[in-house]
């Protein structure tokens, strides 16, 4: 079978450049093949974030998400892997999203592309950079914990 169960694509730069404040998803139009090959793992979050758009009416846009061109798809010229791509949000959501986004520093990063029940839909949050110190101290923190969970492992080999 092509599509699997359930698929995830994570977005992990975004967890380490941004402190995440608060977290919504959405669901993403898009084309058919678009679809298929985001089941089968063909997106890149890298470097992609959120906008809102408020003329004619307020919209949120993904922009400069990665989809590769579907392979068993065939030929398709005009395609833009990287074009703008709605997200499917209320008008109450968009409203209090596009408030928070006045306040200095705060923007929109996806999280992670999922699929739930047959629909692909985006996990992104409102988020505020990080400073250097910032990103150090994670690193910092992330190799401590590695350090306890090897020195846990080897004592528990020991011990059998």
């Amino acid at each position: 079978m092509l599509e699997c169960e359930y698929m995830e694509i994570l977005n992990k730069s975004a967890t380490f450049n941004y402190e995440i404040l608060d977290k919504y998803q959405a669901g993403l139009v898009l084309a058919g093949h678009e679809v298929k090959a985001i089941k089968n793992g063909q997106i890149s979050l890298k470097g992609s974030y959120i906008t809102i758009k408020n003329k004619p009416a307020a919209e949120a846009f993904l922009i400069k998400a990665s989809i590769s061109a579907y392979k068993k798809s065939g030929k398709m010229p005009d395609y833009d892997p990287e074009r703008p791509r709605k997200l499917l949000l209320t008008r109450k959501e968009l409203d209090k999203l596009a408030g928070k986004l006045k306040e200095k520093g705060l923007t929109l990063a996806p999280l992670r592309v999922y699929n739930k029940r047959n629909l692909i839909k985006l996990e992104f949050a409102l988020v505020k950079p990080k400073k250097k110190f910032d990103k150090k101290e994670s690193i910092k923190t992330r190799e401590v914990e590695r350090q306890i969970k090897r020195v846990l492992v080897q004592n528990s080999r020991l011990e059998i």
